[in-house]
């Protein structure tokens, strides 16, 4: 049966290296999020054989990916140093300075219920920021994607 889901919590830390899903004391809490997507996409690989009238397919490597929406915080998107270098801490750059920069991130995802808390980690880029307003809608909304680089890890409490 479903199980109730209590809260999503999303943290992003700068990651060293393509492996690194360890996350500091200086890690940015996502505030403001609306929703959230996790992809995990499989590439399949289709062919023909002459001997078959059906096509044949084979998994191959995935595309892996988060999406979200998130009510736009002036200090967590824009940073607390708005000319933060790629060195800077998360904090510093911010979302909309990660993805300027390029930089790598690492991310946690925590599924909280009330049995079991799901933890989801991995490292990827920012990229997708569009913040847009309106005047149904008088607060800056963006959405924001993060490209997963390699393999989501999952765990759970």
């Amino acid at each position: 049966f479903p199980v109730t889901i209590i809260r999503v919590t999303l943290t992003l830390d700068v990651a060293s290296s393509e492996s690194d899903i360890t996350q500091g004391v200086g890690a940015l809490s996502v505030p403001a999020m609306q929703d959230m997507t996790i992809n995990a996409a499989n590439d399949v690989f289709t062919w023909s054989q002459l001997d078959s009238t059906a096509k044949k397919q084979i998994a191959t490597t995935s595309t892996n990916s988060i999406s979200m929406n998130l009510v736009v915080d002036t200090a967590s998107f824009f940073g607390t140093d708005v000319d933060a270098a790629i060195t800077g801490t998360i904090a510093e750059q911010g979302i909309f300075g990660c993805s300027r920069n390029k930089t790598l991130v690492n991310f946690i995802i925590r599924v909280e219920n009330s049995t079991t808390d799901t933890f989801i980690k991995g490292v990827g880029y920012i990229t997708g920021l569009a913040p847009t307003v309106s005047a149904d809608a008088p607060v800056w909304v963006s959405p924001v994607t993060i490209t997963v680089s390699g393999e989501y890890t999952v765990s759970a409490t």
